[in-house]
């Protein structure tokens, strides 16, 4: 649950240990977190196929106006979206890479095999699974599984978060010349850094 829609009341009366999911920026984060070595874990995507979600995200959701793919592009590339710049917002996680209490994995990676995930996910929060959880829990948490349970679990704005789920998508919606004005600004900010090695960028975005 998102800590924005939430109020303070609720998650103190939410007995520990606690599951929040959120979006904030690591330099947002209370410090009371790393005082008590709250365990965080950060998925992230491929910039490309993020692009295409939190556009398609923006025009599935009743609450938000609709806008055009050209003018949503340039808005993400020069940071001018909610959270700001994609780019940014992985460095800031790339300083917390040596963090023990900070676990980050790729959505690329749990869509390639999702039961290593689970594992390595579930061993960094101290978790003890059988082989026979693993399977159960992965069977539960594909793409497919968590949208034909997305009306009861996300209510009104389930078809703006499941939509596809696929790597890759963005090439049915990037030109060109958008491509590689991503590909120039990946190299830019992200070429060398570790977290811009683990998205696999030549792979997924080639």
């Amino acid at each position: 649950m998102s800590p924005v829609l939430v109020s303070s009341q609720y998650l103190d009366q939410d007995p520990s240990p606690r599951f929040l999911s959120s979006h904030l920026h690591p330099d947002n984060i209370p410090a009371s977190f790393c005082e008590k070595k709250t365990k965080m874990l950060v998925i992230f995507r491929n910039p490309k196929d993020t692009l295409v979600s939190y556009f398609h995200f923006c025009n599935n959701n009743p609450v938000l106006p609709t806008v055009k793919w050209d003018s949503f592009y340039s808005d993400f590339m020069s940071g001018d979206v909610a959270w700001n710049s994609y780019f940014d917002y992985i460095l800031a996680w790339e300083k917390k890479m040596d963090d023990p209490n900070v676990m980050i994995v790729t959505y690329e990676d749990l869509k390639q095999d999702l039961s290593e995930g689970i594992r390595q996910i579930s061993s960094f929060f101290g978790f003890s699974l059988t082989e026979a959880q693993v399977q159960q829990v992965a069977e539960q948490s594909t793409f497919r599984a968590m949208k034909e349970n997305s009306a009861t679990s996300h209510g009104v704005i389930a078809d703006a978060i499941f939509r596809k789920g696929e790597v890759g998508d963005w090439k049915n919606h990037f030109t060109a010349e958008q491509s590689q004005q991503m590909d120039e600004a990946f190299n830019k900010h992200l070429a060398g850094t570790r977290l811009g090695a683990k998205l696999k960028y030549q792979v997924y975005c080639q």
